[in-house]
């Protein structure tokens, strides 16, 4: 029993040591050519700095080490840009270079292994897809097809709008009523139904639509540890 954990301890050493050998000869080899970055972590990188609010400590950041600096996160690359006309420059000059998106387990498993077009890598099948929906989905022609449906949304939102001050002056939420006439324009002009407000055609359907679309945006806000640390996956 003994020798076998001495073993065991022998081995998960030495692949500790070489993954963290990798790990300094790519930060020695990419070194030169990246912009300054703060103090780093074998195997985390610099994922011990992020803390909320986010922004905040990216702010602190920059007024450190420029308005252009690196992290690591895990095995993922971070260039964080906070200088306006460094951000014009990779929208314009540099578009292609940074058109690529992660490839996060999210869209793995959400967005049909990263093939839709807010998750495919730029390439043949995401050009594809943008002439697709420019065609059938955002052009002239089809927006004025489906006008009556979004005349007939907004009506609805007025309505109940006026519903709540009818009376008297009245405080309402907006955020989620926005959110849901979003919803039931594009809902209608894939499904031909809504599933959002008091005129749901099944309201058993529409619960569980409204669940699920609830479930997606909280995991599409969260990070996965896996997606930094593939070990974790």
């Amino acid at each position: 029993m003994v020798q076998n954990w001495s073993v065991f301890v022998s081995v998960s050493s030495f692949l500790l040591l070489l993954l963290l050998s990798k790990f300094i000869l790519r930060k020695t080899r990419q070194h030169k050519s990246l912009p300054p970055s703060p103090p780093s972590y074998p195997i985390i990188g610099h994922l011990h700095l992020i803390k909320e609010p986010v922004h905040r400590v990216l702010q602190q950041l920059s007024y450190k080490y420029g308005p252009i600096f690196a992290l690591q996160f895990g095995s993922c690359p971070i260039l964080v840009i906070s200088s306006p006309t460094a951000v014009e420059e990779c929208f314009t000059k540099y578009d292609i270079i940074f058109a690529n998106r992660p490839h996060l387990l999210f869209f793995k498993h959400i967005n049909y292994n990263s093939t839709t077009i807010g998750s495919a890598p730029y390439g043949p099948h995401w050009r594809n897809l943008r002439g697709f929906t420019t065609l059938e989905i955002f052009s002239p022609t089809k927006l004025n097809t489906f006008l009556s449906i979004r005349q007939e949304e907004i009506r609805s939102l007025v309505k109940n709008l006026y519903s709540y001050s009818q009376q008297s002056f009245a405080k309402v939420e907006m955020k989620s009523r926005l959110s849901e006439l979003s919803f039931n324009i594009i809902m209608r002009m894939v499904a031909g139904k809504g599933y959002f407000g008091a005129e749901v055609e099944d309201y058993e359907e529409s619960r569980v639509f409204r669940r699920v679309i609830g479930e997606v945006f909280a995991l599409g806000g969260a990070s996965n540890p896996g997606d930094f640390l593939p070990p974790l996956q």
